[in-house]
């Protein structure tokens, strides 16, 4: 509220670190590398979700072509519908039988059993690729400055908040709850409904996955290229017009964003190490760091003018020490679990046999 001239999280970034040209460029960088290992992630999982019994490669065709409208409201209706079907899916995804788990096939490892803390055995890097997994689902300030600027009251964006923190929480605690409370120890799989024995349910439940998956990669790479695009046509008619040299560069810009996305998607093995780089590189940056030093910028003078403001401050300090441990031994671990995953029976990059679950 207090700065009205933010329009996205690079005008943030630059307010933020007190106007600093170089933190608009960095935040502009990590939005891109932050957007493009998204595409590819969604990439992954188009190629996990197939429901053929074939080849299952990542297909970047499709998304690209769909991207290339220039204008973000052709792409709006689609985000409405894609956003329904993840939860309807993770609902579907129960049967008492799961297929498999660490310890073998169902029954190998006797009933299905859940548990509050980890097993014994578990390594720190399991559990913190866990945290991040979970620390992914829940940062979504990236978003935030380009929301409130859009908004036509902005002083309602608490209320805004308030409704996705409410949507959030159902659907990342109870969907999830669920399919443990049914598949326990045998839920190895990422996403958890690749564990289902059942190959009818399988595909009944990834059926509704490729909607979102298409719909969400489409939006980020829009998102993306407009970034880029109106960066190399800044002053120009063509980035407003229908000339041959605006649309060459918009369509160049959107097949090199698919094609470096689609690297990524083959070079990293599992869905989950892909969350776990995700939210140790970028979230905690955009979920902690920037809003920590937002934080600092706005109240330096009167960081512990009274209780109430002290508190607050105090919190904020944890919320930068809990940026930089995600940033730093975060990090560590989710290159640490990729390494781990080539050492075993991963599917190797640039393959062409099957990946779907």
């Amino acid at each position: 509220m207090k700065y009205p001239q933010i329009r996205n999280i690079c005008d943030f970034g630059y307010y933020a670190f007190g106007k600093s040209k170089f933190a608009y460029e960095f935040t502009g960088f990590m939005l891109l590398a932050n957007n493009i290992m998204l595409i590819g992630f969604h990439i992954l999982t188009g190629a996990k979700s197939s429901i053929r019994d074939h080849l299952a490669d990542g297909h970047p065709h499709i998304p690209s072509e769909d991207t290339t409208p220039r204008l973000v409201h052709v792409h709006g209706l689609r985000c409405v519908h894609g956003h329904g079907y993840p939860l309807i899916s993770h609902i579907r995804g129960i049967e008492p039988a799961p297929l498999y788990g660490y310890n073998g096939d169902y029954p190998t490892d006797w009933k299905v059993r859940t548990y509050a803390f980890p097993l014994p055995g578990t390594t720190w890097v399991a559990c913190m690729n866990a945290v991040l997994n979970t620390t992914f689902l829940w940062v979504p300030q990236i978003l935030f400055p380009t929301f409130i600027s859009e908004m036509e009251k902005p002083q309602d964006i608490p209320k805004s908040l308030a409704v996705l923190t409410t949507i959030s929480a159902f659907l990342f605690i109870v969907p999830p709850a669920i399919g443990f409370r049914y598949l326990g120890q045998y839920s190895t799989q990422s996403p958890a409904f690749g564990s289902l024995g059942i190959v009818a349910y399988k595909k009944a439940s990834f059926a509704f996955v490729i909607v979102p998956t298409l719909v969400i990669g489409i939006i980020y790479a829009n998102v993306s290229a407009k970034f880029l695009y109106f960066r190399l046509l800044r002053g120009s008619h063509h980035a407003h017009s229908n000339t041959v040299l605006g649309w060459g560069v918009w369509v160049a810009i959107v097949a090199v964003i698919w094609i470096i996305a689609f690297i990524f998607a083959e070079v990293i093995p599992s869905m989950g190490d892909f969350l776990s780089l995700l939210g140790a590189a970028f979230d905690s940056f955009f979920g902690f760091v920037f809003f920590a030093v937002a934080y600092y910028q706005l109240y330096r003078s009167r960081l512990f003018a009274g209780l109430g403001r002290s508190v607050i401050s105090v919190v904020h300090v944890f919320v930068m020490v809990v940026g930089l441990f995600l940033l730093g031994p975060g990090l560590y671990a989710a290159v640490k679990a990729i390494l781990a995953d080539y050492a075993g029976s991963t599917t190797p990059a640039f393959t062409c046999s099957n990946m779907s679950i």
